[in-house]
């Protein structure tokens, strides 16, 4: 690159960074606060709702679990939850329900290519690493924990 190309690059690349829009960071924390807060809510609801049934607190939260990934994939699936995450941000992908978006996101997006190839092989896409990770640390610090209680 000549140095006639490098100062168009340089004038080009400030011209865009101040044409660029600038986020309204209040503004999405707000809704990230209050959407994320629902879906929380929503959660508490059915937990308070199952122990009005006399259901143990070891399987509500089994069961609350369970509700609250169904609802994000149906959601997912129905189109609802990826406008509601246009709105709130991460007040959608912190919630159980994000995991079940990430999971069913690729799912439908790929589901032309074949169940095989295209919802089994692209339904992890978004989740895969975030599980590895997630256990791969979670098993670290288990041993973590065991050496310590021994040696402590």
């Amino acid at each position: 690159m000549d140095i006639k190309e490098a100062k168009i690059k340089n004038k080009f690349q400030k011209l865009s960074a101040e044409a660029e829009p600038k986020p309204k960071l209040l503004k999405n924390c707000i809704n990230a606060f209050i959407i994320g807060g629902l879906i929380c809510d929503i959660g508490q609801f059915f937990t308070n709702t199952l122990l009005s049934w006399g259901i143990p607190i070891e399987k509500v939260s089994t069961f609350v679990s369970i509700i609250m990934v169904f609802l994000g994939a149906l959601l997912t699936g129905i189109g609802i939850y990826d406008k509601l995450a246009t709105i709130a941000g991460a007040g959608t992908v912190v919630p159980i329900t994000g995991f079940a978006n990430a999971i069913v996101s690729p799912a439908i997006e790929f589901k032309k290519e074949g169940f095989i190839f295209g919802v089994a092989a692209k339904m992890f896409t978004i989740a895969g690493p975030v599980l590895v990770y997630g256990i791969g640390t979670s098993v670290i610090v288990g041993i973590v924990y065991y050496i310590m209680s021994i040696l402590g």
